[in-house]
């Protein structure tokens, strides 16, 4: 039997205890619960229907009257809800909070961090031919001076790591943003100094930048629901990779104005004023930040499970990491393994990618800059459109696992198969098309791996970011001399790029065998 209920704010009084309304009645404010969010509002809206379905029978309807709450209007006789208008949808609701929310200005300034961090990682790539032409360097010695930042780089994730968790997000990429910033600038001073001086400069940008990642992911987990946590990485992890493309494509022609070290002064400046920024609009954490409303401050806390709270023991007190105890568990050792294969293919192709253009194909600088760009900026847009899928897979009702799994196979098997096609392909175009396909594909990975961090174990997601970097890093590291000694000894990149899309299907293996997506209990009494 269908019928039609209208509720209204009184409807649950005897109608004895109903006061008449005012000949003039007041302005009302709305009904707390439309301070709810939606998902929490139908809930109630439910429950208020099943408290009062057996004295509807009874009560007269009550229809809209001066000064009280629009109604809610419920149809039962197919057993589905229809909300009023005072009540949006629930999708419509989150996308328009979700844009306007200050969370999003959070993740916009971490994508702006990150962007600059690349970009001040990748002016070196662009300007590395005109400095050998320069300076006679051979090129095994424009790897190594290519690599030099990954030196620094290695040394710090663990130790940043562990101080974000330990200080926060806000004070420690603040800091590090402001010295990869002093030592971007000063780059052109010491590179006319002396060769020693150079690589300085580069170890201390490296060591700088191991920061970055630890504190975003770090400043996420506080800010972002898990039913947001693949969008906002993807939107940080975009400006990341927008930064490769924007440092590319815009050294060459500053170059060409200005001289081979204009981009390392503009980038160093542009540091400065980020942090400006940064620290005067940011806090570490929702509660903290003055200009955050009410509705997402409850919105962000009704979504995120609390932690539990553990006893710790003294040396976590003193800011210790379980090292062996993370080391103990496999899903650690699928991120590590998995962040290494991301970050050698990552950075073989940042590295090198201009100098295969130009030795491959023989296009100039500049066009092997604009071919080496486009891939970032399709990274940047994939990378969203995964963390997207991965919301929604999770939404629909997909286990978080199989999701993780999902999204990092399309990560590594994608890439392998693309840097097989590059191999095979004679046209310069074609390359770029494959290249931009491997790089677009390889930004799965943020939606697997690199959220996972936040899954496994949420009390050390920053050092857990720092231990996978830093095997990550090596691997890099390998990755990039080894590109060039194996250039210098073979002739040819082909082979490397057969050598890394088997790594990247083995990676793929290892991962899908041993990760998950639910929480492993990291604590000092698992043991």
């Amino acid at each position: 039997m269908s019928f039609r209920v209208v509720l209204a704010d009184t409807i649950s009084r005897p109608a004895a205890s109903r006061t008449p309304p005012s000949p003039t009645p007041e302005r009302r404010r709305p009904s707390s619960s439309l301070l709810l969010p939606p998902s929490t509002r139908k809930k109630w809206e439910l429950g208020v229907l099943r408290s009062c379905s057996h004295s509807c029978r009874s009560v007269p309807l009550i229809g809209k009257s001066p000064g009280r709450v629009a109604p809610l209007s419920v149809s039962k006789g197919d057993g589905s809800v229809s909300d009023s208008s005072s009540f949006p949808s629930s999708d419509d609701g989150d996308a328009v909070e979700f844009i306007t929310s200050e969370r999003v200005k959070i993740v916009a300034m971490l994508a702006s961090a990150l962007a600059l961090c690349n970009a001040d990682r990748v002016v070196m790539s662009v300007a590395v031919l005109p400095m050998s032409s320069a300076y006679g360097w051979s090129r095994s010695f424009s790897g190594i001076v290519q690599s030099s930042f990954l030196w620094g780089y290695m040394l710090t994730p663990i130790v940043g790591g562990a101080l974000v968790d330990q200080y926060g997000s806000k004070i420690v990429l603040g800091c590090g943003v402001a010295l990869w910033s002093v030592s971007t600038f000063l780059t052109p001073w010491a590179a006319e100094s002396s060769l020693l001086a150079l690589l300085a400069m580069r170890v201390l940008l490296g060591m700088a930048e191991g920061v970055a990642l630890p504190s975003m992911n770090k400043m996420i987990l506080r800010w972002f629901p898990k039913t947001e946590r693949s969008r906002a990485v993807a939107l940080a992890m975009g400006g990341f990779h927008l930064g490769s493309a924007i440092g590319l494509i815009i050294s060459p022609i500053i170059m060409s104005q200005t001289g081979v070290f204009g981009p390392f002064v503009m980038f160093g400046l542009f540091g400065f004023l980020w942090v400006l920024v940064w620290l005067s609009a940011s806090s570490d954490s929702p509660d903290q930040h003055p200009q955050i409303s009410k509705y997402e401050l409850e919105h962000i806390k009704d979504r995120t499970p609390p932690q539990p709270m553990k006893e710790m023991s003294p040396m976590r007190r003193r800011g210790i990491p379980p090292f062996r105890l993370l080391l103990s568990k496999l899903p650690t050792w699928a991120i590590i393994i998995s962040n290494a294969m991301h970050n050698w293919g990552y950075f073989v192709i940042l590295s090198w990618m201009p100098i295969y253009f130009n030795t491959i194909y023989q296009v100039d600088l500049r066009r092997a800059a604009w071919f080496s760009a486009l891939p970032w900026a399709m990274m940047a847009t994939l990378g969203y459109v995964a963390g997207a899928m991965s919301d929604m897979l999770i939404r629909c009702g997909t286990s978080v696992t199989v999701t993780r799994k999902i999204m990092q196979s399309i990560g590594f098997i994608g890439p392998g198969l693309c840097l097989l096609g590059l191999n095979a392909t004679r046209s310069p175009f074609l390359a770029s098309a494959w290249l931009t396909a491997a790089v677009g594909l390889n930004s799965f990975s943020h939606a697997g791996f690199l959220v996972n961090l936040q899954e496994i174990a949420p009390q050390y997601a920053g050092v857990l970011h720092g231990m996978s970097n830093t095997a990550g890093t090596l691997a890099a590291i390998i990755g990039t001399i080894g590109a060039g000694y194996f250039v210098e000894l073979m002739g040819s990149f082909r082979g490397f790029l057969y050598f890394t899309a088997v790594l990247y299907f083995v990676s793929a293996l290892f991962w899908n065998i041993f990760s998950t997506g639910e929480q492993v209990i990291f604590n000092e009494s698992d043991r």
